[in-house]
């Protein structure tokens, strides 16, 4: 009591909050997120930047499984702004995926709260803002959601901690991007790849211009540290390496792996790794930490590659000489692809709950629906450049799915999104799967476009079943893996290749289906599935928020919004704050 009573009254507010609703149901946990632009030279160059509470990367959102999560995110940039959160599933809450199809923006210098439950889930994952392009000005920070103490781990308790967030980097912020786009013209090559936010450590002189800080990542002899390692980039896969140490896959996106050791890994746009690294070398000197760009021409390329500084404590001298190599597969275009296919689920290991992940037979279940999305280069519909799944470029939503459907508001979508590309001129339109409630789904992705490519889906995660270059057909199936396909929600096609998922459709509510790679996001790349239960009865899937925004063709129900320095609370405990308050002062207590 002694202990509580020396903290802020802020803070007691919320321990009591917490405690009260652990007492009832799951525990909460608390985040404001200010969203705002600062300066910052990452490349030796001023620009603008997206920072959470004034960092770049934002802070850190660490959760335990079935933790509740209450986000209160402020926008104070001077455009509508949305989070999302790849990879948790909102189990039957689509309302909070932060999304257009889900959620209507948050206006600029508004406020929103998230709420949602990280519901059987463990692992690692990051949040971003979703809406034109804004991830590639930053906004972006990374998720943990613990295991809870009941369930082991299936390695040894790591010594430390530690994420890596990479990514390709331009010095225009994303409005200069996104004027590129609408003027129908590339993004280009990006100006460099970010660790941490931070440019690269000068290991060449003549690629690298003096004065730019880079990230170190102090570490002590002889102990294992966990490596979570998330690709936020906007279009670039990197490969991902330590200088002579061995990085022992263990976990991606929720489920763990195999475990298995990598030189290095590709890391594709969206997606995250953990990995166990021993710092078993002798330390002469520190070691290079690198990423840098696959599939596209390396020579060009050669200066857009981030290095990071590993830094043993008893270093005797910094990092010299030439990076650690990236892979040689000029002449083997199967390397990159053999490497992703050796990732396996690990099916003897507890996940977020203690029955093991493998009693989950997928491969013996019935496929009820088959999806071909097949992709293009970016080609002009109306004069306007667009990228396309099936012929189909998506317009954007004015009005969220269920929102519509709740108020009984017509012509906002179509149910009516093509199975297989069909042979007719490409258009826009709002489009969607109907998808069947409880249907086990096959969803193969085709890239016949020019570049590597990620696909992700939310609310979902999803079995990599197969890939492989050429063209998909039935007989492809023959190749699927029925057993150990790794579950994952950002799925990568090789360019000339196609991948194939495996979904069961037992979250019901509006999910985004989307290319992560943002140009062709941003021209359109991307559905939704639909997912209602006929019989729906008020448990499978939750009803809109207290604090649901309106727009489009239900903005006139929007109210103004009154604006307070204090977080707004849960539905349904502001009585509890006042009670508290009131407890509080009438105790007469002193904080300091």
């Amino acid at each position: 009591m002694a202990a509580l009573l020396r903290l802020p009254v802020f803070y007691v507010i919320h321990i009591a909050l917490l405690s009260s609703l652990s007492l009832a149901a799951d525990p909460y946990v608390f985040y404001d997120f200010k969203l705002t632009y600062i300066t910052a030279s990452p490349l030796g160059v001023a620009q603008q930047v997206i920072a959470v509470n004034g960092k770049f990367p934002g802070p850190l959102l660490n959760a335990t499984t079935n933790y509740n999560v209450v986000v209160n995110v402020h926008n104070d940039l001077d455009e509508p702004l949305l989070l999302t959160w790849p990879g948790i599933e909102m189990r039957k809450d689509s309302w909070q995926d932060g999304v257009l199809g889900t959620n209507c923006p948050i206006p600029s210098k508004w406020n929103w709260t998230y709420e949602f439950q990280v519901k059987d889930q463990i692992g690692s994952y990051f949040y971003f803002p979703s809406l034109n392009l804004q991830r590639a000005s930053g906004g972006f920070g990374p998720v943990i959601i613990n295991n809870r103490d009941i369930i082991p781990i299936p390695f040894g308790q790591p010594d430390g901690d530690i994420t890596l967030i990479i990514g390709d980097w331009y010095t225009r912020n994303h409005t200069a991007l996104r004027a590129a786009l609408d003027a129908g013209k590339d993004l280009g090559m990006p100006d460099g790849v970010l660790i941490n936010g931070r440019g690269p450590f000068r290991y060449n002189t003549s690629l690298v211009p003096d004065g730019i800080a880079y990230e170190t990542v102090n570490v002590e002899p002889g102990k294992t540290y966990r490596f979570r390692v998330h690709n936020v980039g906007t279009s670039t896969s990197l490969n991902f390496r330590i200088q002579n140490h061995n990085l022992l896959l263990v976990e991606t996106e929720g489920h763990y792996t195999v475990q298995q050791n990598y030189t290095c890994l590709d890391i594709h746009i969206g997606q995250s790794y953990s990995f166990l690294v021993t710092m078993d070398q002798n330390a002469s000197s520190d070691y290079y930490i690198a990423a840098s760009a696959r599939f596209v021409n390396e020579s060009l390329w050669q200066r857009v590659t981030g290095v990071a500084i590993l830094h043993y404590s008893n270093s005797k001298g910094p990092a010299s000489g030439p990076l650690p190599d990236p892979p040689n597969d000029v002449y083997d275009k199967t390397l990159s692809m053999n490497q992703a296919k050796s990732i396996r689920l690990n099916v003897t290991a507890s996940g977020a709950r203690p029955n093991p992940q493998g009693s989950f037979h997928y491969g013996s279940i019935n496929v009820t629906d088959t999806y071909l999305l097949k992709t293009v280069p970016p080609l002009r519909i109306g004069g306007k450049l667009r990228a396309t799944l099936n012929g189909i470029s998506f317009q954007n939503l004015t009005t969220p799915v269920r929102l519509a459907d709740q108020h009984k508001v017509k012509g906002v979508y179509k149910l009516d999104f093509p199975s297989k590309p069909l042979d007719r001129p490409p258009k826009t339109d709002i489009s969607l799967i109907n998808g069947t409630y409880k249907g086990f789904i096959e969803v193969v992705f085709q890239n016949n476009d020019t570049i590597m490519q990620s696909f992700h889906v939310d609310g979902y995660s999803c079995f990599l079943v197969g890939m492989d270059y050429g063209d998909w057909t039935e007989n492809s199936r023959g190749s699927y893996n029925r057993w150990d396909a790794i579950s994952r929600a950002t799925i990568q096609v090789y360019p000339g290749a196609w991948t194939a998922i495996f979904i069961s459709l037992d979250n019901p509510g509006v999910w985004n289906i989307r290319a992560e790679n943002l140009d062709r996001w941003y021209l359109g790349q991307e559905t939704y599935m639909r997912i209602v239960n006929p019989e729906e009865n008020g448990k499978t899937e939750m009803t809109p928020p207290d604090n649901v925004l309106y727009c489009g063709a239900l903005e006139e129900l929007q109210k103004p919004q009154k604006h307070s320095s204090a977080s707004p609370l849960i539905p349904g405990k502001r009585r509890l704050f006042l009670t508290v308050l009131t407890a509080l002062l009438a105790s007469s207590l002193v904080f300091c």
